[in-house]
């Protein structure tokens, strides 16, 4: 058996994992990387990354419709050559996925490829998974070391005699990165064809006809806006009352709006009672706000409920850790993102809110805990000015706290809200939508921006900046916003907001 020490060693090579190792790395730390699939995790394999490139291709799908439509321009879409579609997707995939493979590598992280699992506070074991030659590069060995140059006589990665089985030390912390995974529903259990969850969706064969997405939230949002773009009819129930519940109830309306105009069946305050599979699809019983029940039959039941932490297997009973009753290892320390055990840190979705589970968060995570190793000053994750994206068409972004939110915590607030069709730009695009400001009453400091409209993913970042500096509209009033654009819209409700309203009273 092989044993390898390193100063830090983190399980887990998602977002949240390998921003960790990146950072320790760069400021000098030895690092030790456990993955038991691809490093970039769910985000780059399975979320994030291939469904955005997905999306991007819906948008060209609709931007053909509306040059018809709106614009006079004679072009239909004959069809979707789904395998060069897909093809397209996994080529920005891999590239990325070599990409993030480089970055450790010219880092020095050593990457094992296997399953870990905690036998102590500061120990780790990890085997090999079936199938894999059980490392990426030479375990003992930093990629940055001169030819030869070992920590320990380990066998090469590619070595058929290598252990199967090795024990790793840290000699200053463990992170745990493992991520999550899709909660499912009792009922038919995910297929890959007939019934898929958030991770399957897009590797499914071909595009369905119609389908059936449970669960509102920004992922089936997402889902249901892409499979409306491609042709197939879609339904999207949320038990909420209404979708993406989390956000303001503005954004929800917005949206809503946008997607029953694109064609989308959106059935908010509906439960799914059960579901059968048939031969080509699935029969789902659903009962909606009203306390009625219908039927729907779709090609595709799409679950989109959420995700889990995944704790499984990881030991955490080995090194006097728990979770949560929903999970979550809870940090005894915010400020560090460290255990209650010293020395154990975690990052990513394992930890509970007020972290939101989103790969820039992740990274946000990563770098905190990597300088608190190091020994350098680091502030906390401010999570109130992390940005919460939606990429469906219409796409939503918002950053702070909504209207009914800022009041249940006391705030005396003023809100003004301005429709994006108020400015030039936003009529040229005619997708609707708007922005909509949250501030303390008396020109206090801005708690909110929330946003609906075309390409607002890129608008939020200004938004950011202004909640994450406590900035009050006055401070923003002074600064002068390009015309004609849809940020535009941005600047003009904040004009009004601090009294120099122009194009709004």
């Amino acid at each position: 058996m092989t044993i390898n020490t390193s100063d830090v060693i983190v399980i887990g090579g998602g977002t949240g994992g390998y921003s960790t190792a990146l950072r320790a790395a760069a400021l000098g730390l030895d690092v030790v990387l456990v993955e038991r699939d691809k490093v970039g995790g769910t985000c780059l394999h399975r979320g994030c990354i291939p469904s955005k490139a997905m999306l991007h291709a819906a948008e060209l799908v609709d931007g053909i419709t509306e040059a018809r439509e709106r614009w006079g321009v004679r072009a239909t879409v004959d069809s979707v050559d789904w395998p060069a579609l897909v093809a397209t997707r996994d080529d920005i995939v891999a590239r990325n996925h070599k990409g993030v493979e480089a970055h450790l590598a010219h880092a020095g992280v050593r990457v094992v490829r296997g399953s870990a699992r905690l036998t102590g506070t500061r120990t780790v074991r990890v085997e090999d998974v079936p199938g894999t030659e059980g490392a990426q590069g030479v375990p003992g060995v930093r990629t940055d070391a001169a030819p030869g140059a070992r920590d320990d006589p380990a066998p090469r990665a590619h070595d058929l005699t290598a252990p199967r089985t090795r024990d790793l030390v840290a000699r200053r912390a463990v992170v745990l990165a493992t991520g999550s995974r899709p909660r499912t529903l009792p009922g038919p259990a995910p297929d890959g064809r007939r019934v898929v969850t958030s991770d399957d969706a897009l590797f499914a064969p071909g595009l369905p006809a119609s389908v059936l997405v449970l669960g509102g939230g920004a992922i089936g949002v997402e889902y249901a806006s892409f499979h409306r773009s491609m042709g197939a009819e879609v339904t999207l129930v949320e038990a909420a009352d209404r979708i993406v519940p989390l956000e303001d109830a503005d954004v929800s309306r917005y949206l809503t709006r946008g997607l029953k105009k694109r064609g989308v069946d959106v059935r908010a305050g509906a439960r799914l009672l059960d579901a059968e599979l048939l031969e080509n699809g699935v029969r789902a019983r659903l009962r909606d706000a009203r306390g009625e029940i219908r039927t729907v039959e779709a090609e595709r039941l799409l679950v989109a409920v959420g995700r889990a932490p995944v704790t499984e297997g990881l030991g955490l009973e080995a090194a006097g850790l728990t979770t949560d009753e929903r999970g979550f290892v809870v940090p005894a320390d915010w400020s560090r993102l460290e255990t209650a055990v010293p020395g154990i840190h975690v990052v990513g979705d394992l930890l509970p809110p007020p972290s939101p589970g989103l790969a820039h968060a992740s990274f946000a995570e990563g770098l905190l805990v990597a300088e608190t190793l190091a020994g350098l000053p680091s502030a906390p994750v401010d999570y109130a000015a992390v940005p919460r994206v939606t990429y469906s068409s219409p796409q939503t972004a918002a950053v702070g706290l909504g209207e009914a939110e800022a009041r249940v915590r006391g705030h005396d607030v003023c809100v003004n809200t301005m429709p994006l069709t108020a400015v030039a730009k936003g009529m040229v695009h005619g997708q609707g939508g708007m922005v909509k400001v949250v501030a303390e009453a008396g020109g206090g400091r801005v708690l909110g921006v929330h946003l609906v409209g075309p390409h607002v993913s890129e608008m939020i970042a200004e938004s950011q900046l202004i909640v994450g500096w406590d900035a009050e509209p006055a401070d923003v009033a002074r600064h002068v916003h390009a015309h004609p654009t849809l940020s535009e819209a941005v600047g003009e409700v904040f004009l009004t907001l601090a009294g120099r309203g122009l194009h709004q009273q």
